[in-house]
C-alpha cells in the first residue's frame, strides 16, 4: 500500500467490495474510495464535469498498468462522455469516450471500491447505440444510487 493514499477517516463499506481489506479493516487506497464516493454522487446529480475532476485528480496517484489507474481512467472517460452528451449533445464524442472507457474498465472487478463496474460497462455499451440511456443514468455505489451533497461539490471545488 502507498502511504500517500492512506486516510483513516474514510469510512468502511456496507459490504466487502474489491479494495476493502477486511482483515485489516481498511481500504487499500482510502483516497481512491473518497474520490469514488464524491465522484459517483456528483455523477448521479448530473454534475459530470465535477465528477470527472474527482476521478482525474485521484488517477494521478497511480502508475499506468495498475487496476486503480485503469478504473480511474475509465471513470474519467465515462464522466466526460456523459458530459459530452448532456451538455453539448455531442453523441459522437460520447461514443468515442465510452469506447475507450470500455477498454480501460475491461478486467476491473465488478464491485471495485463499491462501484457497480459491471453495470457501467453494460450501460456504456448500450448507450453507444441508444444515447438516451445516459439521460437518467445513476451509478451504483454499495448497491445504492446515492445523490450528491453540498460536501461533494465542496470537495470538487478544492480540485481546481
Amino acid at each position: 500500500m502507498d502511504d500517500h493514499t492512506t486516510d483513516p477517516s474514510v469510512a468502511p463499506p456496507l459490504g466487502n467490495p474489491s479494495g476493502w481489506q477486511s482483515a485489516e479493516r481498511r481500504w487499500e487506497h482510502a483516497t481512491l474510495r473518497r474520490a469514488v464516493e464524491h465522484g459517483v454522487r456528483l455523477f448521479n446529480d448530473g454534475a459530470y464535469h465535477e465528477s470527472h475532476d474527482c476521478f482525474e485528480d485521484e488517477w494521478y496517484n497511480y502508475g499506468s498498468g495498475s487496476t486503480e489507474s485503469a478504473f480511474l481512467h475509465g471513470m474519467v472517460q465515462v464522466a466526460a462522455g456523459a458530459y459530452k452528451h448532456a451538455d453539448f449533445e455531442d453523441d459522437t464524442g460520447m461514443r468515442s469516450l465510452f469506447r475507450t472507457a470500455i477498454q480501460y474498465l475491461h478486467g476491473v472487478p465488478d464491485d471495485f471500491y463499491g462501484v457497480g463496474v459491471a453495470e457501467i460497462r453494460a450501460t456504456i455499451r448500450d448507450a453507444r447505440s441508444d444515447p438516451g440511456l445516459v439521460d437518467d443514468w445513476q451509478v451504483t455505489l454499495d448497491d445504492e444510487r446515492p445523490p450528491a451533497y453540498d460536501t461533494d461539490y465542496a470537495y470538487a471545488a478544492t480540485l481546481d
